[in-house]
């Protein structure tokens, strides 16, 4: 498989100036904008979270709030192609289903996150991301 051009690039956002550096690397690998597609992934709330307990939480508002913002941030021109899917769950889990089911050739995502105890036991979302997708995995270092 070539390195160059890719067909489906898939760039995880969440928010973050890494991952929006992330999707402008995204943008460089493909021949048209609209074969990047951003994934923004809420994670679900626990059980024990107030919104959760008093059942106040929409999860259909949640997601329309983040792809609203979504949109806010990205106006410039070289976005408007780019497709966008906002999920709920595991952010690792959803990224590299959302891959395998776009028949995606290549995800780009930051290297940041957890750090100290946290990324020792859980690890980060890009190495989970490294070990569960179908396709290579461009991970950008800060």
């Amino acid at each position: 498989m070539p390195w160059f051009p890719k067909q489906r690039v898939i760039v995880p956002i969440d928010f973050s100036s890494e991952s929006f550096a992330a999707l402008d690397v995204g943008l460089q690998v493909v021949e048209r904008p609209n074969q990047v597609s951003i994934i923004h992934v809420i994670q679900d709330l626990t059980p024990l979270e107030a919104g959760e307990v008093w059942g106040v939480v929409d999860p259909t508002a949640r997601i329309e709030s983040a792809r609203r913002a979504l949109r806010e941030r990205l106006t410039d021109e070289k976005y408007s192609s780019v497709q966008l899917e906002v999920v709920l769950g595991d952010p690792a889990e959803a990224i590299a289903e959302y891959a395998q089911q776009t028949g995606a050739d290549l995800v780009v995502i930051p290297s940041h996150g957890r750090r100290g105890l946290t990324r020792l036991l859980m690890g980060s979302t890009a190495e989970r991301v490294v070990r569960l997708a179908h396709c290579p995995v461009l991970v950008l270092r800060q």
